[in-house]
């Protein structure tokens, strides 16, 4: 998702494989987006080699964008952005377009309420295979979407769910359920990688 624009970017971002390898999209700096690294990006998507393809995926922070766009240029069926900042969402709008892809769902919303609202609604079928949570780094809510995420059934059996947070923040508690496949930090971020076990 996002926290801060480098200094010196032209706001712009780079899909780094799949069918839009090497395009360059917008990205809403002045919303304080962060895309996450093309290195990270790039271990993320080995690590989702074998499941992209076809998955339906939910990017509930989705900011610039980043990983929802390279989930679809790698042949995922569609991705569900949640973003509650309008100016992301326009911006999001923008690059659908601009790719002329019609599998991105894009909704303005909280994360949170998005849930609530989902949990509420009778006989949802929609489940997701993959689910990116990348919230802005002062915001410590991973571990409250990933208990939502489990008790309302939005995921399918061994869905995939990728969590990205600051160096210094621990991953919360886990559904027990969840088993973690990879953790990772770097110098300034942790992200790791978990699935849905029975």
């Amino acid at each position: 998702m996002a926290a801060h624009k480098n200094k010196g970017s032209d706001s712009t971002l780079r899909i780094i494989g799949g069918d839009w390898r090497s395009r360059r999209i917008p990205f809403a700096a002045d919303a304080g987006v962060r895309p996450t690294a093309d290195r990270i990006r790039e271990t993320l998507f080995n690590w989702l080699q074998n499941v992209t393809a076809g998955a339906h995926c939910l990017d509930l922070f989705a900011g610039s964008g980043a990983l929802a766009f390279e989930a679809l240029s790698r042949g995922a069926a569609s991705v569900t952005m949640v973003d509650e900042d309008l100016r992301i969402i326009q911006q999001l709008q923008q690059n659908a377009e601009l790719l002329k892809t019609d599998n991105a769902i894009i909704q303005w919303n909280n994360a949170l309420s998005f849930l609530a609202e989902y949990q509420a609604s009778p006989g949802h079928t929609s489940q997701f295979d993959i689910v990116f949570l990348d919230p802005p780094y002062r915001d410590d809510i991973i571990g409250e979407c990933a208990q939502r995420l489990e008790r309302s059934g939005w995921l399918k059996q061994n869905a995939r769910i990728y969590m990205e947070c600051g160096a210094e923040q621990n991953l919360p508690d886990l559904p027990q359920n969840w088993q973690l496949l990879h953790d990772k930090q770097s110098s300034q971020v942790r992200y790791a990688l978990a699935t849905k076990i029975s």
